[in-house]
This record gives C-alpha cells, sequence and structure tokens, in this order.
C-alpha cells in the first residue's frame, strides 16, 4: 500500500529550533502510544465530507415554500430589505456544501491499539481473544493492520480521508474530562448485515460444517 503523506506544522521556538527538531525526526517512526495515551482529551482536525453544489433548502434547512410558487419552491422569499442595498452575509445562498476544513475539540481516547495485537479487542469483562476488525472488515475500510487510537464519538470526512490529531490546549478540570474509562465489551460482529457472531471461531462453532468448507 502506498503510505499517506500530510504536512504539518512545526510550533513553538526560534526557527533554527524547529528546523534541528525536524532534522532529529527525519525518516523515524513515531508511534502513536508515544504521543497519546488512554483516558486522554485530544482535537480532531480535518476535511468534512464533500457534497458540492447545494441549494439553500438542503443547505440551511429553510422552509420550503408554498407548491403554487412562481420559479421554484426551494429558495428564500425575501433575501433582505430595501436598505441596507446589498445582501447581509447571514442570509442564507445556495453555494458550496461540505468539504470544509473543520476542528472537533474534547475527544476522549477510549484505547490505544498496538499493531500485531491478537487481543486489541478484549476487556477484563470480556476474555475472548479478539482483534478490533469486525467480522467481514470495517465498512469501506477494511482490516486494522496497524497501531490505532479508538476515541469516542465521531470524526470530520469520509473513510480514510487523513486527520490531524492533537493535544489538546485547554486545561481540563470537568468530570467527563477526568474520568478514567474502564471499557467492559467492544462489539466485534459483522457491520455489514445483522451481525450475529462476534469472532470467526464462534460462528463456526455455531454454524457446524458448511458446503464450502
Amino acid at each position: 500500500k502506498k503510505a499517506n503523506i500530510m504536512e504539518i506544522q512545526i510550533n513553538g521556538g526560534e526557527v533554527a529550533d524547529k528546523v534541528a527538531f525536524a532534522r532529529s525526526l527525519l525518516e523515524k517512526p513515531i508511534a502513536v502510544k508515544d504521543l497519546f495515551s488512554q483516558n486522554e482529551m485530544i482535537d480532531v482536525i480535518g476535511v468534512t465530507r464533500g457534497h458540492g453544489y447545494k441549494g439553500v433548502t438542503y443547505r440551511w434547512g429553510t422552509k420550503k415554500l408554498p407548491r403554487k410558487t412562481h420559479k421554484g419552491l426551494r429558495k428564500v422569499a425575501c433575501i433582505g430589505a430595501w436598505h441596507p442595498s446589498r445582501v447581509c452575509f447571514s442570509v442564507p445562498r445556495a453555494g458550496q456544501f461540505g468539504y470544509h476544513h473543520r476542528t472537533e475539540v474534547n475527544k476522549k481516547v477510549y484505547r490505544v491499539g498496538v499493531k500485531g495485537d491478537d487481543k486489541s479487542a478484549s476487556t477484563p469483562f470480556d476474555l475472548t481473544d479478539k482483534a478490533i476488525t469486525p467480522m467481514g472488515g470495517f465498512h469501506h475500510y477494511g482490516q486494522i493492520n496497524e497501531d490505532f487510537l479508538m476515541i469516542k464519538g465521531c470524526v470530520m470526512g469520509p473513510r480514510k480521508r487523513l486527520l490531524t490529531l492533537r493535544k489538546s490546549l485547554l486545561v481540563h478540570t470537568k468530570r467527563a474530562a477526568l474520568e478514567n474509562i474502564n471499557l467492559k465489551f467492544i462489539d466485534t460482529a459483522s457491520k455489514w448485515g445483522h451481525g450475529r457472531f462476534q469472532t470467526d471461531a464462534e460462528k463456526k462453532a455455531f454454524m457446524g460444517l458448511l458446503k464450502k468448507d
């Protein structure tokens, strides 16, 4: 597989210090576990899913006009008063929807996974030996064969889009940010169908010998 390449900014100190820091890391692998840890709050930066050029009803959720409206009904009826004699920035208009740069803050790290760990989805309450990849692979992605982060909530963009993960810039004091996460169960059932089985061995034990076997 071809490696993904992304350019990131180095902050802090003089220019010479930044160059020296970049040279010290040149051609060296940086593991996820060296940067982030479980129960930490991180920020996610990326580009949202693109939807192309969209009208006001889809883009801003404005009310549709009555059925008999002349020249279409998925429009904004009044785009402003006579004066000021220009259209304000706050008036909903048609245009590009999606493919916007966004930053989401305060995502809690639930688990830091290591490459080659066959028990990456096991917990103290669920001792089954199973990796994080669900049966049949992740939808439109495939297998997880590298280090991974499990975080709470969703992230912007489609599958396989590159994201920048950043240490939180805030000093966290809230209980939700400081609590320790103790996962009890990680679901590895198939995400393609109804997902009855957690592992391949469990499926074979239930189904018995199939024709293809």
